[in-house]
């Protein structure tokens, strides 16, 4: 795959990376820049800084930062392409078809047919359910509560007794056997060939957050084995990065979004006027789930079943939650097992009273804990208290971390001081082991100093975007092929090519880099502020001293590799003159 740098800078150009980022995260203004919680670590206080005029976003809490494709490339996981056709199709710009290749082409197509066919399956099954043959399916959603209006909206379905409906019907509308097996709806093998995976049950059409049907899940009628069935993972369905329902609860108004273990969960809490449910998709929550809801909420309420094995799913999520940076509480159901039985027994105005009494996810977490301690016997409360000071110390804000314990010491009538010491020596074990691992080969590895060689290169080309009025002093000295590290040297073409233009464009620079470090290193370049110093005479001096370094550096490397030809001496003798000419040259600002 290839676009010129000419296409890339056009599609970057048309969008802006504020109205972009604020989609995804809740931006403040402060001063000529735009600062919001980073959505790629956990964090309390705004370190994640969006530059308009840069058109680039860096965090100084954990390093990421780039331009607006490199944003969503990191956050929704895309490719480069994938990343660049989303903000082509933004802008409303075209992308040359030579810009793709054969392979792409084909992939492109056949997720476009996979799409197709889930839309006509979702609209078959739907007609199945309103046919003689799906009566009894129709009857079941009936008696479980659910109103047409509400069956319209979720797109529910039936899918026939008989195991190749769906295929002859896809056959009929001209799809080849390789484009249906793809589309995940279809079982293979060698004694029936190809035939429906779904049949006899009620279907459940899964939508991305753009109403796409991208996959299905089906519950049985009567008896049978699974009872709940979902599409395989496909060219257009990733069962850890969508989540039911979201299609819809993204609409919402309310400021917190409920997670839901079924289907039926979320089609009765919505019917019910809760329309921020949602539910992970047949799986555990996974890191991408709770990354999509970051992107629309600051505040989850599990409602997972109130059984053992839903206590066990919630415990799972609650950390996964917290490391996505979300505030997270839990709804308790008792006496019933899950939201659509509650909602049937006790109605919409006692479920909003138990999310009004939501507990606090870290006490749940220590609520079910300490059902597995004897707490009066000494030793267990002993084992305990040391199980909830481990908990306390994962708190990385110290804040955070100090209101909990106090909270933990009241209600566990621990001594604060005595608590307070325990949790931090379990800090102080936790840094530890993150700032000193083991090497797995057993040996120590010195800690490598940043070498004066790059860092020099780093810090004039820092200058010379913080600074651009110092390129016409420095351009007669130095140029792009000084700069000896790959990396420097690619920002340093962009970086001259656009001063000797008269305007600096550091989003064209970072769309050059598409490996995360390099990004991160890049975008770390229009975010160092330099050393202010005091005079006109010691910045021309630190200005000259920096130019020289740079240029004995690329002299070096340029004896090194110099071939024992005539041209390769000739370079050798240029930059030795140039070298000497700066070193007998006095830097001015005038």
């Amino acid at each position: 795959m290839y676009y010129s740098d000419e296409i890339i800078e056009e599609v970057i150009g048309r969008n802006d990376i504020v109205d972009i980022i604020s989609g995804y995260v809740h931006l403040k203004k402060k001063g000529s820049n735009y600062f919001g919680l980073c959505p790629f670590h956990n964090e309390k206080s705004p370190s994640f800084s969006v530059s308009q005029p840069k058109q680039m976003y860096y965090c100084f809490g954990c390093g990421a930062g780039g331009s607006a494709l490199t944003f969503l490339m990191q956050y929704e996981n895309y490719s480069f392409k994938e990343a660049l056709e989303a903000l082509a199709d933004r802008a409303g710009v075209k992308l040359p078809e030579e810009g793709r290749t054969v392979r792409e082409k084909r992939q492109e197509l056949l997720k476009s047919k996979i799409l197709e066919i889930n839309k006509l399956a979702a609209n078959y099954f739907y007609y199945q359910l309103r046919r003689e043959q799906g009566k009894g399916a129709y009857i079941y959603l009936c008696n479980r509560g659910l109103k047409e209006e509400t069956m319209k909206g979720f797109g529910l379905g039936y899918a026939n007794k008989y195991s190749d409906d769906l295929y002859r019907y896809l056959k009929q509308k001209g799809y080849d056997d390789e484009t249906i097996r793809e589309s995940g709806l279809m079982n293979v093998d060698e004694k029936h060939g190809m035939y429906d995976k779904f049949w006899n049950r009620v279907i459940f059409p899964i939508m991305d957050v753009n109403n796409k049907v991208i996959g299905f899940g089906g519950r049985v009628m009567g008896e049978g084995s699974p009872k709940y069935l979902n599409s395989p993972e496909t060219k257009v369905f990733d069962k850890g990065r969508n989540l039911y329902g979201l299609n819809r609860a993204r609409r919402s108004k309310r400021n917190h979004q409920i997670l839901c273990e079924g289907y039926m969960d979320v089609i009765a809490l919505h019917q019910a006027g809760f329309d921020q449910a949602v539910a992970s998709l047949g799986t555990a929550l996974t890191h991408g789930q709770a990354s999509l809801m970051k992107r629309y909420t600051e505040e989850v309420l599990l409602t997972y079943d109130s059984d053992e094995a839903g206590t066990k799913a919630a415990l799972r999520a609650i950390p996964i939650l917290r490391e996505g940076g979300i505030i997270t509480k839990v709804i308790h159901m008792e006496p019933y097992k899950d939201p659509d039985e509650f909602i049937k027994h006790l109605g919409a105005e006692e479920f909003e009273k138990r999310i009004a009494k939501a507990e606090n996810s870290f006490f749940f977490e220590l609520r079910i804990l300490e059902q597995g301690f004897q707490l009066k016997d000494p030793q267990e409360k002993t084992k305990f208290h040391n199980q909830v000071a481990k908990k306390l110390a994962q708190f990385e804000e110290e804040i955070e971390r100090e209101n909990y314990l106090q909270a933990a010491a009241e209600k566990y009538h621990i001594g604060f001081e005595q608590l307070r010491r325990l949790v931090n020596t379990y800090v102080a074990k936790e840094q530890w082991t993150k700032e000193a691992p083991k090497p797995k080969s057993g040996m120590t590895k010195k800690k490598e100093k940043p070498e004066g060689r790059s860092q020099s290169q780093k810090l004039l080309l820092t200058w010379m975007m913080e600074e651009p009025n110092i390129y016409p002093v420095i351009r007669g000295y130095i140029g792009p092929e000084d700069f000896t590290e790959n990396l420097y040297k690619t920002v340093a073409q962009q970086l001259f090519d656009q001063l000797e233009q008269g305007d600096i464009n550091p989003g064209a620079i970072m769309s050059h880099f598409e490996g995360e470090e390099e990004q991160r290193e890049v975008a770390s370049m229009f975010h160092t502020h330099l050393e202010e110093l005091n005079s006109k005479t010691e910045r021309e001096k630190a200005l000259k001293d920096l130019l020289i370094k740079v240029k004995k550096y690329s002299l070096e490397q340029k004896t090194k590799d110099a071939s024992e030809g005539l041209k390769g001496i000739e370079k050798i003798v240029e930059g030795k003159k140039a070298l000497e000419a700066l070193q007998n040259t006095h830097i001015s600002f005038d």
